[in-house]
């Protein structure tokens, strides 16, 4: 439930198409939309317009998991955001409905036709459809927009492309992203996500490096193995934590100077004297600081971390608290 002007908004949300209900007919938009970025939100900002304006619920249509995940699965593609951020995501938009069904390879095979009769006009009800410009679905993604308008007018809906250039002055892509973040351009991710790409997961014990170094640090565990871990290195970070913001530094990789050890995700919070273990915690990556590097000693690391947080605590006094 979210607070839309003075009204409070249930977005509901299914499972599977299968699931869906409502006495309304719909407006629906299509697509993965990992990252819930800028260009999708004017998508779905525009799916909300329409329904309003023409009495229809609002409907994202969307997939779990990512088509690339089950055809593809060599390429083991990593995403923005794993389901529940999607999710959290979507609660913020004005939505009706959102409904993940599920992508497997028997769906995969559906054609075009059998995906728009059975999910599109049986199961949600469909009068209108709004897409962005590039949209293509159906077995092996081979129909496209004019298939669309073709099925529009024997089902009996509308479809409405929304241009490239509607999108966005410059061209907006999860794949750009995901590329942002895997150069360590946390900043220019921000930018195009519109918020701040963030690592969400329970704190666990770790090694005690950090408390050995002076500066203890909270371990966080992602559960989910697709979810994208952006390029290795310290960034200045933000938690929301017992209802406070919380800044700090994280790094990201594995600790060289202090020998062989996996990739870890490790938080060290400014004045904060809290024990985070067992906790869940979200943190937003604001910036990035410097790449991993191995130092000679443990003291050249120590020497290195207190720059760090000289570098992080300027950097902070520069941000407007919203």
């Amino acid at each position: 439930m979210h607070l839309t002007g003075n009204k409070f908004i249930t977005l509901k949300a299914y499972t599977s198409a299968d699931q869906f209900k409502s006495n309304k007919a719909t407006a629906v938009t299509i697509g993965t939309f990992d990252g819930v970025h800028i260009g999708h939100k004017k998508i779905i900002e525009q799916l909300c317009n329409v329904a309003k304006k023409e009495g229809l619920d609002s409907v994202l249509l969307s997939f779990f998991p990512h088509p690339r995940m089950v055809l593809q699965k060599d390429l083991s593609i990593k995403l923005i955001n794993t389901l529940e951020e999607r999710r959290a995501l979507f609660l913020k938009t004005g939505l009706d409905h959102l409904v993940v069904h599920p992508f497997t390879k028997n769906f995969s095979r559906w054609s075009a036709e059998e995906f728009v009769k059975t999910i599109l006009v049986d199961r949600l009800g469909i009068k209108k459809l709004i897409i962005g410009y590039d949209h293509r679905f159906g077995k092996n993604r081979t129909a496209n927009i004019q298939d669309l308008l073709d099925y529009g007018k024997e089902y009996g809906f509308e479809v409405e492309e929304i241009p490239a250039q509607q999108i966005s002055e410059v061209s907006v892509s999860s794949t750009k992203i995901r590329k942002l973040l895997t150069e360590g351009e946390i900043e220019k991710a921000n930018q195009y996500l519109g918020y701040h790409f963030s690592l969400s997961g329970k704190v666990v014990k770790g090694k005690g490096l950090g408390k050995s170094l002076g500066t203890a640090t909270a371990n966080i565990h992602i559960k989910e193995d697709y979810k994208l871990i952006p390029k290795k290195g310290v960034y200045v970070v933000m938690s929301n934590i017992e209802g406070k913001k919380t800044y700090g530094l994280m790094n990201i990789g594995v600790n060289p100077t202090l020998g062989e050890n996996p990739l870890s995700l490790e938080a060290h919070f400014f004045k904060l004297d809290k024990d985070l273990y067992n906790t869940t915690l979200n943190v937003e990556l604001l910036k990035r600081v410097r790449d991993e590097k191995t130092f000679n000693n443990t003291e050249e690391l120590k020497k290195a971390i207190a720059e760090d947080i000289s570098f992080a605590e300027a950097y902070i006094k520069t941000l407007k608290d919203d």
